[in-house]
């Protein structure tokens, strides 16, 4: 926190995290959280994961995030999913940080609908071959494996999906753009193009058709995650509100420091739970999509009163107030958007009355 917090206005101005940065965040171990020392992490919990997210969140989000990808939806996956070889030559480098991991599931025209995942690939006798784009990459221009997907028939839908280690040096493989955006300014936001990119076979990752099974698992760990992280800019922009605030101001600012104190304990609580049951190996879709739901409901609406509150001095462009609300607004968005984890969550909900495991 000490260390990240002063570079904070630097990274959103310049739209990096500094090498040196994420060099510290490996000698910190916090690369390797949740993986198992065996494989050269730092061990530990779900619980104390997401602790260190939303502490990093308050100092920085693009760091924060860029961590949060890192684990969730490429080292862990591994972790997960991986044979013994692929995790000496992938997981065992992300865990120690010398790369950086990322995650490719969206493209042009395939969002939150997988089944139109247009990104081919091809089995040959000696491997396999990938064409096609991935869109809004995080950490694509630094990562050294990218966890991408593929389907080998659009006709057969989902059956025809299987999840590859892409190393980012390998030939073919090239970051046609990055994108500027309104917030999470740092967090490297990319397009990925891949064009007769081959891959030997220990690069698919399961079993071929497994990959939205692998998409969807990762994606699930990975939402609680990102709502530590959206915690963490609510908290921030709670604390700014709660620095300014004084006790003869109008009642209207005192008054949201109380509806937003309620609204992080809320998000908190189900961040809580959602990383209990997980470490617990019980079912938690529904508890990761309402802690994502709610966290970043809660960053959005908080991070707007603190613009209210910090007047014509938080919409100044630069104010940590002005730039909290940017940031807040992108956790909507990121990791499943605010309608799909609705959505998520009602199917799961109607499950459960029916009986049926969630």
């Amino acid at each position: 926190m000490r260390e990240v917090a002063p570079l904070a206005s630097r990274i959103d101005r310049e739209d990096r995290v500094p090498d040196a940065l994420v060099r510290r965040l490996a000698e910190e171990r916090f690369l390797g959280l949740g993986i198992p020392a065996e494989w050269d992490g730092a061990g530990g919990d779900t619980r104390a994961t997401v602790a260190v997210l939303e502490e990093l969140a308050r100092a920085s989000s693009a760091v924060a995030v860029l961590v949060a990808v890192h684990l969730s939806v490429c080292a862990v996956p591994i972790l997960t999913w991986g044979t013994d070889r692929q995790k000496e030559r992938f997981l065992r480098p992300l865990a120690r940080g010398a790369m950086v991991g990322a995650f490719g599931l969206t493209e042009p025209g395939a969002g939150s609908d997988t089944a139109r995942i247009a990104m081919r690939y091809r089995r040959e006798p000696s491997g396999f071959t990938l064409d096609g784009t991935k869109m809004f990459t995080s950490s694509g221009v630094s990562a050294g494996v990218i966890l991408l997907f593929a389907t080998r028939d659009p006709a057969i839908g989902h059956q025809g999906i299987s999840a590859f280690l892409v190393p980012s040096d390998v030939a073919g493989f090239s970051v046609p753009q990055r994108f500027e955006k309104l917030g999470l300014r740092g967090s490297e936001t990319t397009e990925i193009l891949l064009q007769g990119v081959r891959l030997p076979l220990e690069n698919l990752l399961g079993n071929e058709g497994e990959g939205l099974r692998v998409a969807l698992g990762s994606l699930t760990g990975g939402r609680v995650g990102i709502a530590s992280c959206a915690l963490g800019v609510a908290q921030a922009a709670f604390d700014e509100m709660v620095r300014s605030v004084r006790a003869d101001d109008a009642d209207w600012k005192r008054t949201v420091l109380a509806q937003s104190y309620a609204e992080l304990s809320a998000a908190r609580v189900l961040i809580e739970r959602a990383a209990e049951r997980k470490d617990a190996g019980l079912p938690f879709v529904a508890e990761a999509s309402a802690a994502k739901l709610v966290a970043a409901r809660a960053a959005v609406s908080i991070a707007s009163r603190g613009v209210d509150v910090a007047g014509a001095e938080g919409a100044r462009a630069g104010a940590t107030a002005e730039r909290l609300w940017r940031d807040a607004r992108v956790f909507p968005i990121v990791e499943g958007t605010t309608e799909i984890q609705e959505l998520i969550l009602a199917r799961s909900l109607v499950e459960d009355a029916d009986g049926r495991k969630v």
